[in-house]
């Protein structure tokens, strides 16, 4: 499987599960770029806070609450990933609506969850 990620809203802390995602998509041989508040690395993976323009992403997965979010609108979009996957406590229908009227398929669900049970 490698279905190219962007970890959006990634922590550096090992204790969120940002951090925890970034780890489980390795284990799992996803490809995984991140973004977050403050540079660093994860796993060796490097957590980014410029928006670079990523090409042939598979998957945006949010770890950012809705009001964070708007400011990202734009950007994550522009990305034309194959999917978002909004995680507990990012839901936002504001933001569906956006990607419906782009044709981005998305899912109110969990990375870790979907990674455990095999259907990421």
């Amino acid at each position: 499987m490698n279905k190219k990620t962007l970890v959006f809203g990634a922590s550096l802390k090992p204790n969120r599960y940002s951090n925890y995602a970034v780890q489980q998509l390795i284990a799992n041989n996803v490809t995984v770029v991140a973004f977050g508040n403050e540079k660093g690395e994860i796993n060796g993976v490097s957590v980014v806070s410029d928006l670079i323009p990523y090409l042939d992403l598979h998957t945006v997965t949010l770890y950012l609450n809705p009001k964070q979010q708007k400011p990202y609108y734009d950007y994550i979009l522009s990305l034309k990933p194959g999917r978002v996957i909004f995680n507990p406590g990012t839901e936002n229908t504001e933001f569906y609506e956006l990607l419906r009227e782009h044709k981005i398929s998305f899912e109110a669900s969990c990375t870790l969850v979907l990674l455990a049970t095999n259907q990421y």
